[in-house]
């Protein structure tokens, strides 16, 4: 709990932008996914990188947890206060505050979602192109090193942040990364706190690397027989030097609900969604490749978007399918869990989880970014049923420990939070360790992000 004279400190630094009403802290309580913490004992609303730099020098002082906000879509329970303490909700930090052209840079606050950041750069004929597919805020992007549909072609958080401003547990703030495109000038600080989850300090300003907008988009859909089917065209589709921008997968199931949700007429089997961005004769020319090598894998019912209405359609449809999952069993909340594999051992990997779900009591449609062997289960469960619940985290235990076994990742773009701490000794053996000894260096007090990732924590459950 937070002491009188902390509370009294934090109203004199943030008047009506510090809340303990039981309905903002409720809030920031909860989570996308079926994990469970306690609440903060306050939430605090900074407009600056100096409040920030106050707000943890007040922490160190009176040894209270900050815990960072952006917009609540993380699914390990990143954002949960497992010890109380001060949530730092960065919604009023959303400004771009300069746009390179030239260098195809940005600078922006951490509040700003991607969504918005791409509205800002609509007439500079730039882009941000990371899509984790929920609206989350770049600063929760970078701190859980996200990335989505566009990974495959634009690489993932940990490509495109170029530097950092960042407040440090004990109120310091740092600059790590430049403009330049490289540099071998010491240890890489940027890398290390993209991904590090809020746990070696708060992120108030991230310079980002842009991209061109495509001249031209073609969505291309294909159904399969079988996952192995769609699977080895996405391996013979990268061998043969395609560069999709995006290149999804979604099983039967999911295809299923995306059809009953969003009004699609997909055929009831295992699809894949490509998309190519380039120059028109380019991009024409990679569909017809694409039509070649996926009908030698057995496609059938292949249609090509080009129409931007029609490929808005389908990738709405495909970023609604969690919600799609969702619907198709009322009253249930989901474990969602994903894991990441050499594509060589993909379909061997979703098959066997297939299998796993198929054998339990619980439904769990699979989707994934196959072009780079990451692929998520929706486990849903009655909140209420202690057995199905059970059940999900066992069947998210051993989608760990196959990816593992398979030379993969316990998460390919999740995060670890609280989730998945249990599965790190496994991942990193000593490494680990080492992780907690960076963590001890530049948070001896464990005031940042308490519970999440390093050694030693864990308090929190998923239940």
């Amino acid at each position: 709990m937070l002491t009188a004279t902390a509370l009294a400190s934090l109203h004199a630094l943030f008047g009506i932008r510090l809340s303990t009403a039981a309905a903002v802290l409720a809030e920031h309580g909860q989570s996308e996914s079926l994990v469970t913490a306690g609440l903060p004992d306050a939430v605090v609303f900074p407009a600056t990188t100096v409040e920030v730099a106050a707000l943890a020098r007040l922490a160190t002082a009176h040894r209270f947890a900050l815990i960072g906000w952006g917009a609540g879509t993380s699914l390990e329970g990143h954002a949960l206060a497992v010890e109380g303490g001060v949530t730092v909700d960065f919604r009023n930090m959303t400004a771009v505050l300069e746009v390179r052209p030239e260098d195809r840079l940005v600078r922006v606050q951490p509040g700003i979602s991607r969504e918005a950041l791409n509205r800002e750069l609509r007439t500079t004929g730039l882009m941000f192109p990371v899509d984790p597919g929920a609206n989350a805020s770049i600063g929760g992007m970078a701190a859980t090193r996200a990335s989505g549909t566009t990974a495959v072609r634009y690489g993932t958080m940990r490509d495109n942040v170029r530097a950092l401003e960042v407040v440090l547990a004990d109120g310091r703030v740092i600059r790590t990364g430049t403009g330049a495109p490289k540099s071998s000038a010491g240890y890489d600080l940027t890398a290390l706190l993209v991904g590090s989850e809020g746990t070696l300090g708060l992120i108030t300003e991230l310079t980002l690397q842009l991209y061109g907008q495509p001249e031209a988009m073609m969505t291309a859909v294909a159904a399969f027989s079988a996952v192995g089917q769609a699977v080895d065209c996405v391996m013979a589709t990268m061998q043969m030097g395609l560069v999709p921008a995006r290149i999804e997968f979604l099983d039967a199931d999911t295809v299923a609900a995306c059809n009953a949700f969003s009004g699609l007429a997909l055929p009831h089997a295992p699809q894949l969604l490509v998309e190519f961005h380039g120059h028109p004769e380019g991009v024409a020319e990679d569909a017809r490749r694409f039509r070649e090598i996926a009908e030698g894998f057995g496609a059938r019912g292949l249609q090509l978007a080009e129409r931007p209405e029609d490929r808005t359609r389908l990738w709405a449809a495909r970023h609604a399918a969690y919600h799609a999952i969702l619907a198709s069993r009322p009253g249930a909340r989901a474990v969602v869990t994903d894991v990441c594999v050499p594509i060589s051992r993909l379909a061997e990997a979703i098959e066997e989880t297939r299998a796993d779900i198929a054998a339990s009591d619980i439904p769990g449609p699979i989707l994934g970014h196959v072009g780079d062997g990451n692929f998520h289960a929706i486990l849903m469960v009655r909140p209420e049923d202690a057995i199905e619940v059970a059940t999900a985290r066992m069947l998210a235990a051993r989608m760990a420990n196959r990816a593992l076994r398979l030379g993969g990742t316990i998460t390919g773009e999740h995060g670890v939070g609280f989730g998945k701490l249990g599965h790190m000794a496994a991942e990193h053996g000593e490494a680990w360790q080492v992780m907690g000894a960076l963590k001890q260096a530049l948070d001896p007090l464990g005031l940042m992000n308490p519970g999440k990732l390093i050694p030693g924590q864990g308090r929190a459950s998923l239940a």
